[in-house]
């Protein structure tokens, strides 16, 4: 039994695949409508899973190639996030036999295609797809990495992207002198369709790091979101995934992790911290005339349209770039703009990882580089960010 299935986002489409081989299909994938449909020709497919929303050719364009041009009616069965009554409407117009709508399990999905045209007999068939859903998002993480041999929990990631489907693993090594490059190199084997490596060859900081990392997935098509996040987990990824679930389900460009001590979360941090980050975020909100609570938490996600004004250019600093990221929304967008844009949602969970690289010293150094940011974008406040482009080149 032959299954096709074509989804613009190849993320959707890898653990389905995976899922309707196990149970003995013979399935092929294609990221390119216009490819699919020659497949179908030379595939002979007993049946169809297509998206909707998908580049130059639609989803409504294969069906109705499938049913008119081509005279079929091999079963097909629509998989989408559209949830557009006239769209579904003209889907089973056009003949359609199933439209399902993201999010669904990946269990259900294979119980429609069994109902459509049956299942190959197997026996003693393991399902590991329990709990997996197929989403409608596609997510990038970025993961900057320095000297992380001994602290990177490896597990706990992988365990994450086996389990959560749409999100591919961006880890980039800082010029590491121990051995986190071949940890990392060794993490993705089995998942290279799921995990990146980006190296570094010299330490330039997190804050080029991360901008790399974040400008390098941006290249990928089929990512809707990309973000970034601590390679110590302080911020678990189940909080990191509340944080995508805000931006996927509102207008919001940008939602930030935020450390807020409160009822019903566990958030620790070291004393000296506490002390130290009230002065400095007494500052940041000055800077930014913006009441932020925590810029500095180490877990963000970005609607993949602002990430270019947040990350072409080089950060001034390197420790405190988030507050530059800010800065520069506001400057493109201006100051009311960008607080509709922007959200700070409270964490359940953030606890400081022993090993953590912040010492009071660098403490320090990041008054002084709030400085260096008041003094860079001084003037500048709802001015189009291409107008300081020249400044920043210079620093």
């Amino acid at each position: 039994m032959k299954v096709l299935a074509i989804d613009d986002q190849q993320l959707v489409l890898l653990p389905l695949q995976k899922r309707l081989t196990d149970l003995g299909y013979d399935v092929r994938i294609e990221t390119d409508a216009q490819q699919g449909l020659q497949l179908f020709d030379s595939f002979n497919p007993d049946l169809v899973i297509v998206d909707v929303n998908m580049p130059v050719v639609s989803g409504l364009d294969v069906i109705n190639h499938i049913r008119v041009a081509k005279s079929s009616e091999t079963p097909i069965m629509m998989l989408s996030g559209n949830t557009n009554d006239e769209v579904i409407t003209n889907a089973f117009d056009l003949g359609v036999n199933d439209y399902m709508k993201k999010p669904l399990s990946l269990n259900e999905i294979c119980a429609r295609v069994k109902r459509l045209i049956g299942a190959p007999e197997l026996k003693n068939v393991i399902n590991t797809s329990a709990g997996i859903m197929i989403q409608q998002r596609c997510v990038g993480v970025v993961i900057p990495c320095y000297n992380e041999e001994e602290r990177l929990l490896s597990d706990e990631f992988l365990s994450f992207i086996d389990k959560n489907s749409g999100y591919h693993l961006c880890f980039v090594n800082d010029g590491s002198k121990d051995k986190t490059l071949e940890v990392l190199h060794k993490l993705r084997q089995g998942r290279e369709d799921f995990i990146t490596v980006y190296d570094c060859e010299k330490n330039g900081g997190k804050a080029e790091a991360v901008r790399l990392g974040m400008l390098h997935m941006a290249e990928k098509e089929d990512l809707d979101y990309i973000g970034f996040l601590d390679a110590d987990l302080s911020t678990d990824l189940t909080d990191f995934d509340d944080l995508v679930k805000t931006i996927e389900n509102s207008s919001f460009k940008i939602v930030s992790g935020s450390r807020i001590s409160r009822m019903g979360a566990n958030i620790t941090k070291e004393s000296a911290r506490k002390i130290i980050s009230l002065t400095i975020n007494f500052i940041i909100r000055k800077i930014l005339s913006m009441d932020f609570k925590d810029t500095q938490c180490g877990a963000k996600i970005f609607h993949k349209d602002v990430i270019d004004i947040a990350f072409r250019k080089k950060f001034v600093t390197q420790w405190i770039f988030d507050v530059e990221i800010f800065k520069r929304i506001t400057i493109h967008f201006g100051i009311e703009t960008a607080k509709s844009m922007l959200c700070e949602q409270p964490l359940k969970r953030w606890i400081h990882a022993d090993g953590s690289k912040l010492s009071m010293k660098d403490s320090v150094k990041i008054v002084i580089q709030l400085a260096q940011i008041a003094w860079v974008y001084r003037g500048k406040k709802d001015q189009p960010f291409y107008k300081i482009k020249n400044e920043l080149e210079i620093i």
